[in-house]
């Protein structure tokens, strides 16, 4: 039963986005033809509603629509904004400027943007998403990071997975958060520019020295024509330590990119716990 009002799901989005206006310059019958699948599309798209509600994306409670979060979820997630670190995107107390360390060893991107500061909630977005298989959640996060969008940007580049990983997961999460992105934001993706030619370890529970030598050319851009003099935005779902994307900045920049800067879903914040 559940399986077949999925597929009445996935088939009444599907006619419901098929049916956006074509255009000014569209004909009166493909005008007629999108009336009559958003006709097809309504009993379809109710019965799905009704059998499959939307729920939270923190904690899988139903709520009144798709990417939206119950109300103790919502009052858990820490969004952040322009203010903090120019270099590192930490907070600093309501303070714009360089922290202590960006001070001290300058990045060589031009910004960490991050839509939310890591927490429980904002961590259970990226398990469901890359362990549970829930790929609607990258849409959920795709909304509040496009809001973030580094200004300049004109191309956007996820951080890529080696291909044994994506084999067995079946996607790489930084692609599917990117395309959402790219809809909203207008900037435009490159989804094989940047590769990871070397597999390498899962950072969680290293040090950062550890992180940053298990990085090391583990990455390499298969295009630099595609990124030469362009203003280009990393995307990631989760910043910790920076060693994986400060890889992925050094390759670009030699490839001749203008800047990059790191977009991502959720960073660490120092001595704020987890």
């Amino acid at each position: 039963m559940v399986d077949m009002l999925t597929r009445a799901l996935v088939r009444a989005r599907a006619i419901g986005d098929k049916a956006q206006p074509m255009g000014a310059g569209s004909k009166q019958t493909g005008f007629a033809m999108e009336r009559g699948r958003a006709v097809l599309a309504a009993p379809l798209l109710a019965l799905a509603h009704w059998a499959l509600p939307p729920r939270c994306p923190g904690c899988a409670e139903p709520v009144e629509a798709d990417h939206r979060f119950c109300g103790p979820c919502w009052g858990q997630l820490r969004f952040l904004d322009t203010l903090g670190c120019t270099g590192c995107g930490m907070p600093l107390g309501g303070l714009t400027g360089r922290c202590g360390a960006c001070l001290a060893d300058p990045p060589r991107h031009t910004g960490v943007y991050a839509a939310v500061a890591y927490g429980p909630i904002a961590r259970e977005l990226p398990i469901r998403l890359k362990h549970g298989g829930r790929i609607g959640v990258a849409e959920t996060m795709a909304g509040p990071m496009a809001r973030r969008m580094p200004p300049g940007a004109d191309l956007l580049i996820p951080v890529p997975l080696h291909r044994w990983r994506l084999w067995r997961r079946g996607f790489n999460q930084a692609v599917l958060i990117g395309e959402g992105v790219s809809r909203r934001s207008g900037v435009s993706m490159a989804r094989q520019v940047l590769q990871r030619v070397r597999a390498t370890p899962l950072l969680r529970g290293l040090s950062p020295k550890q992180r940053r030598a298990a990085v090391t050319a583990a990455f390499r851009v298969t295009d630099p024509a595609a990124v030469k003099g362009r203003h280009v935005v990393l995307v990631d779902d989760v910043y910790t330590t920076g060693a994986t994307a400060g890889a992925c900045v050094r390759v670009l920049l030699a490839a001749g990119a203008a800047s990059v800067a790191i977009l991502c879903w959720a960073r660490v914040i120092e001595g704020a716990g987890d």
